[in-house]
């Protein structure tokens, strides 16, 4: 008689399921201050599940730029995030907002005494396309847009 063993997959936590929609190859056209960049860039998002945790490791050409790591905020939607980098510094607490296709980042850092607040939005115009804002605050309320684009799938 010989024994077999079997091992289910973990279960997903079903919090993750719009982090999902990340996943993948995307070419990224941007616009800085209203001027078009020098080109086009590929980002690609290998995303994973892990217990409470949620992380895509991101490269930009080929070159690893973060992992970013989420884990649910305790209500549907919410998300605390941290970026650590590739020589292992972590950025700093940010949050999360996913509400339908619209994804909302926030996060503030101190320098000097100031505080600058940051807000990247990323509305998914559907599975393949992605508009994207990214605006800082001196104050939260009064935002100047730094950075916006477009994001498209690469096919596989």
């Amino acid at each position: 008689m010989t024994a077999t063993l079997s091992f289910a997959a973990p279960a997903v936590n079903p919090a993750f399921a719009p982090l999902q929609q990340y996943e993948g190859t995307w070419q990224v056209t941007r616009t800085e201050s209203g001027t078009p960049a020098a080109k086009p860039y590929r980002l690609v998002n290998r995303c994973v599940a892990l217990g409470i945790y949620f992380a895509c490791e991101q490269t930009i050409d080929n070159k690893p730029t973060a992992l970013r790591v989420f884990i649910p905020a305790g209500s549907p939607g919410r998300y605390h995030t941290q970026s650590i980098l590739p020589e292992g510094r972590a950025t700093g607490l940010d949050s999360l907002e996913v509400a339908g296709n619209r994804w909302t980042f926030t996060s503030r850092r101190q320098e000097g005494g100031n505080i600058t607040y940051f807000r990247s939005t990323n509305v998914f115009l559907d599975k393949n396309h992605i508009h994207f804002e990214s605006a800082q605050s001196p104050d939260g309320k009064q935002w100047t847009v730094q950075i916006s684009g477009e994001q498209s799938r690469v096919p596989r």
